[in-house]
C-alpha cells in the first residue's frame, strides 16, 4: 500500500503541475495583450497577422481551404441529406467561384468595389480562415488538460438554478462558448441521444451556449476596431450571452418543449465542490493525449471548421451585402428591432435595426454594415453577433443536422428574441462602461 501511494503521488503532481501550467498558458494566449510590431492584441491574432503578411504564402492556404469546403460535400455526398445541405452546398461552390474572380481580378466592377467582396475576402474571409485554425490549436491549452473539467464541476451549482440544465451541461456550455458552436453542438447532440438531456435542455444549450468560438470573436473585434478592449468585449458578451439564455429558458417557445425530468449528478461520496472540481481537473490532465497529437487534433477540427464557414462567408455575406443595399428585406426585419434602437438612441436608430437583423443570415454582416458607426453601436454590434448565436449561414444548418427536435420557425423565433434582449442588455452595458471609462 505505501509503494502504491508513493507511485499515485508523483502521478498527481505531474497532473497538477500540467493542470496549471497549460492552463496558465492558455489565458496567457487568449486573455493577456501584448505589444508586437506597433500592434496590441492577443497572441493569435499576432500570429494570424504574421501569417496574413505573407500574402502569397496567406492567399494560397485560403484558396485550398475554400476549395476543399466547396468541394468536399459533393465528394462525400453530405450535399444529398436534405435541402438545406444542397443550398449551403451551391453558397459553398459559389464561394469558390468569388474567391477564383477575386483573385484573378475577374469580377465585374460592381462586384470589385471596396466594400464588397475586396472586403469580405481580405478582412473577413483571410481572417477567419488563418484565425480560427490557430485559434483551434491554441484551445488545446483551455480544453485539453482539465482546465474545463475543473472550471465545469465548479459551476455544477449554478447551472439549474439559473439555465434550468444539469450540472453536467457546463461542461458543454463552456465547451460551445469557448471551443466552437460545431463543437458544442457535437457534445450536445452525443449527450441528448444517450438520454442525459430532455428535449427543454438540449434546446437550452443548442440555441444559448453553441455561439461561435474565441476565434470568431477576435474576428469580430477586429472589423469593429474594438480589440483595443478585447478583454472587456469578451467578458461582457459571455456574460450578457448567459443571461439572455437563462431567461429564455423560461419564456415559449423553449419553456414549453418537453421536459421529462430533473437528472443532476451528485459530488462523490466524501468530497467537498472543490475536491471533486480538483479531481476532475487532474483526472483528465493525466489521460490527456500527448501535446502533439491533441494539437494536430484540434488543428485538423479548425481547418475543417474554416473550410465550411469561409466560403459561405463571401457567397451568403455578399447576398446579404446585396439585399441589405437594394432590398427592404432587412427594412422589413429591422422594425422589428427598431424600438428598441430609438429608444436607446442608438446611432442612426432603423439603420442600426436593420443591419442587426442581417445577422440572421450570417453573424459577421452587421459587423461589416455597422463598421463605421460610433464606439456605443460598435459595442453593440459586435455583442448582438455572439449573443444572438442563431444564423443561417452556419449555426441553423449544424442544429437542424442533429437529432433534437426544433424546427426551423422556433429558430427563427429564437433568434428574434435573444436579438431584442441583446439590445438591451448591451447598450445599457456598453453606456455604463462608457461612463465608467472601461469603453472609450
Amino acid at each position: 500500500m505505501e509503494q502504491d501511494n508513493v507511485l499515485i503521488a508523483p502521478t498527481k503532481s505531474g497532473a497538477g503541475i500540467k493542470l496549471l501550467l497549460t492552463g496558465l498558458l492558455g489565458i496567457a494566449i487568449f486573455f493577456i495583450p501584448f505589444e508586437l510590431a506597433g500592434r496590441s492584441t492577443i497572441l493569435v491574432d499576432h500570429l494570424a497577422g504574421l501569417l496574413m503578411a505573407q500574402r502569397p504564402l496567406a492567399l494560397g492556404l485560403i484558396l485550398l481551404l475554400i476549395a476543399y469546403g466547396a468541394v468536399t460535400p459533393l465528394l462525400d455526398g453530405r450535399w444529398r441529406a436534405r435541402p438545406i445541405d444542397r443550398l449551403l452546398s451551391l453558397f459553398k461552390l459559389l464561394g469558390l467561384g468569388l474567391a477564383l474572380m477575386y483573385v484573378a481580378e475577374l469580377g465585374p466592377a460592381w462586384l470589385m468595389t471596396p466594400d464588397r467582396l475586396p472586403f469580405l475576402f481580405d478582412k473577413l474571409a483571410m481572417s477567419v480562415g488563418l484565425i480560427v485554425p490557430i485559434g483551434a490549436m491554441a484551445l488545446t491549452f483551455l480544453l485539453g488538460f482539465g482546465l474545463l473539467e475543473l472550471i465545469g464541476v465548479l459551476m455544477q451549482p449554478v447551472m439549474r438554478p439559473l439555465w434550468r440544465t444539469p450540472g453536467h451541461s457546463a461542461i458543454d456550455a463552456v465547451a460551445s462558448f469557448v471551443g466552437s458552436y460545431s463543437v458544442g453542438l457535437l457534445i450536445t447532440n452525443r449527450v441528448f441521444l444517450a438520454g442525459k438531456y430532455t428535449v427543454r435542455e438540449a434546446v437550452i444549450i443548442a440555441t444559448g451556449f453553441s455561439t461561435v468560438s474565441a476565434a470568431f470573436m477576435i474576428i469580430v473585434a477586429k472589423t469593429l476596431n474594438l480589440m483595443e478592449h478585447w478583454n472587456f468585449y469578451f467578458w461582457s458578451t459571455l456574460v450578457i450571452t448567459f443571461v439572455i439564455t437563462a431567461i429564455l429558458a423560461r419564456v415559449p417557445p423553449i419553456s414549453n418543449m418537453a421536459h421529462h425530468g430533473e437528472t443532476d449528478e451528485p459530488l462523490p461520496a466524501g468530497m467537498r465542490r472543490w475536491q471533486a472540481a480538483l479531481a476532475s481537473g487532474l483526472s483528465q490532465s493525466s489521460q490527456a493525449d500527448p501535446l502533439l497529437r491533441q494539437l494536430q487534433d484540434n488543428l485538423k477540427d479548425g481547418l475543417s471548421m474554416a473550410a465550411a464557414v469561409v466560403p459561405t462567408i463571401l457567397s451568403v455575406g455578399l447576398l446579404g451585402l446585396l439585399l441589405a443595399q437594394h432590398t427592404p428585406l432587412f427594412d422589413l426585419l429591422g422594425w422589428l428591432l427598431w424600438p428598441l434602437t430609438w429608444l436607446l438612441d442608438l446611432g442612426e436608430p432603423l439603420e442600426t435595426a436593420r443591419s442587426l437583423s442581417a445577422g440572421l443570415a450570417e453573424m459577421f454582416l452587421p459587423a461589416i454594415l455597422l463598421k463605421d458607426a460610433d464606439l456605443l453601436v460598435r459595442y453593440v454590434t459586435a455583442v448582438i453577433s455572439v449573443s444572438s448565436v442563431l444564423f443561417f449561414s452556419a449555426s441553423i444548418p449544424c442544429i437542424l443536422a442533429t437529432r433534437i427536435p426544433v424546427s426551423v420557425s422556433q429558430l427563427v423565433v429564437i433568434w428574434l428574441l435573444r436579438t431584442l434582449l441583446g439590445i438591451v442588455l448591451a447598450a445599457l452595458c456598453g453606456k455604463l462602461a462608457m461612463a465608467a471609462g472601461w469603453l472609450s
